[in-house]
């Protein structure tokens, strides 16, 4: 009988997990033209000599934003994130193509290639991720509270992020897209486990059991981070989009951010412990082939690669 148990929980695990995957998948899209149509909108007022606030098009890449986002909760709390997160790949794929299309910014053989190589990394990411995360609020309590490696990552997160905040970006931030990017991938530590703990309280906060109370703060504290941290973003990734091309801000965005989620998940959610060490090296190799994508996206934007310049080279000699 236990052994029947097992097998059907083993079956509905794979089946939320491979909803999560799903609802990823659609928010990836969705997400990928959020920074599009914002930029688009950021050119149309400025054009006019108005603001972004007043453009529908900048607002309609808002509201890609907040469905984005709802989808990416949801598929947070029925999947790992480091499954969740890679899959925003496909949403650096679908931005490149529409910005070239919108926006009309350059992408070449290198960007495509960079797009390809971005998604082949997420897919042997997604293939050898790991399963075990935290499945109870007891659970999320117990490694919250725990003074350990987690909390002083979090310490050092929350210093980083007020140094580049206070000085370096009003210093540097126009002029070095990594600034934006730094703190905007830095914020994701907070983002997402915030968006899994609030799916794991939830039914706790909201009973009449004699928990619920610790459980409401518990959800409050949660949502009261996740808003905070979700509205700087929102603020820095608009202050970067006014200064820097879509493409190469969504692009650095997603390696950043998608290395900074898998780090606090691993540390927090202990995700990383049902792995061998084959999926260990797996993930890594997966982590750079995506890393080297994002790089020829980068490079992309300054060079110029034609056949008819080679064919024209080649008269010359």
């Amino acid at each position: 009988m236990s052994t029947i148990m097992a097998a059907v929980t083993g079956t509905e695990s794979v089946s939320y997990q491979n909803t999560g995957v799903v609802i990823a998948v659609i928010s990836s899209f969705i997400n990928g033209s959020t920074f599009v149509l914002q930029k688009k909108g950021i050119l149309r007022s400025r054009d006019r000599g108005g603001t972004y606030l007043t453009d529908v098009v900048w607002w309609s890449g808002t509201l890609c934003m907040i469905i984005g986002q709802i989808g990416n909760f949801l598929a947070y709390n029925v999947a790992p994130a480091v499954i969740v997160t890679p899959l925003g790949a496909l949403g650096v794929l679908f931005g490149a193509v529409l910005a070239s299309w919108i926006l009309e910014e350059h992408l070449n053989i290198l960007g495509k290639l960079g797009c390809v190589l971005c998604c082949c990394g997420s897919v042997v990411l997604i293939i050898h991720a790991p399963k075990a995360e935290a499945t109870s609020r007891l659970e999320l309590e117990d490694r919250l509270s725990d003074p350990g490696v987690f909390a002083i990552y979090l310490l050092l997160v929350v210093l980083l992020l007020i140094t580049l905040i206070v000085w370096i970006a009003p210093a540097h931030g126009k002029s070095n897209i990594l600034v934006y990017v730094a703190i905007c991938s830095l914020l994701g530590n907070f983002t997402v486990p915030c968006s899994k703990g609030l799916g794991l309280v939830a039914p706790d906060a909201f009973s009449e059991g004699p928990a619920s109370g610790r459980a409401l703060a518990l959800f409050l504290g949660l949502l009261g981070t996740l808003a905070a941290s979700v509205l700087i973003q929102f603020f820095y990734i608009n202050k970067a989009l006014e200064c820097f091309s879509s493409n190469v801000f969504e692009a650095i965005y997603y390696v950043a951010f998608t290395s900074t989620v898998i780090f606090a998940s691993a540390l927090l959610f202990k995700e990383w412990t049902s792995l061998v060490l084959t999926d260990s090296l797996a993930m890594l190799c997966g982590l750079a082939t995506v890393c080297v994508g994002v790089v020829l996206l980068r490079l992309s934007q300054d060079a110029l690669i034609t056949w008819k310049k080679s064919e024209a080279r080649g008269k010359m000699d």
